[in-house]
């Protein structure tokens, strides 16, 4: 009979060495990706990027400025969510705390812009002093 323990065992070890947190408290904010190179790599972090088998990740081009904005908002959205997951290891490092807080701050600016621009980003979102449904006042993808 076959003993599928040690094979579960090596699965085991190796998956969870390869998602073991990397972080060092070496991180330097300056050597970290900009906020639109790490959001197409889904690291802010190049000691800790696996391009698998992208040696260049995939460029995003907007088709127009609507998604240009929405996809600058999604860069820095993702840049501080990727250095408060790293603020979770290392809660005292006084500059990716600095760094945080500039992109957060950054994306509240570029959603309330957006929203002014655009719409609501979501259902919740208090971009309109309409009723609570406002949110679909725009055409439809296909009725343009």
């Amino acid at each position: 009979m076959y003993d599928y323990r040690n094979k579960l065992d090596y699965y085991n070890y190796t998956n969870n060495n390869y998602n073991q947190p990397m972080y060092t408290k070496d991180e330097n904010p300056s050597s970290l990706y900009d906020p639109y190179n790490g959001f197409i790599r889904g690291n802010m972090f190049p000691s800790l990027y696996n391009g698998y088998k992208l040696e260049k990740p995939l460029d995003v081009t907007p088709a127009n400025d609507k998604e240009s904005l929405l996809l600058y908002v999604d860069a820095i959205c993702f840049a501080a969510h990727d250095i408060n997951l790293y603020l979770d290891i290392y809660p005292d490092d006084k500059d990716m705390i600095e760094l945080f807080n500039q992109y957060r701050m950054e994306a509240n600016k570029l959603k309330e812009e957006y929203q002014s621009k655009f719409g609501p980003l979501l259902v919740s979102s208090n971009a309109t002093n309409k009723v609570p449904w406002s949110w679909d006042d725009r055409p439809w993808p296909w009725e343009n």
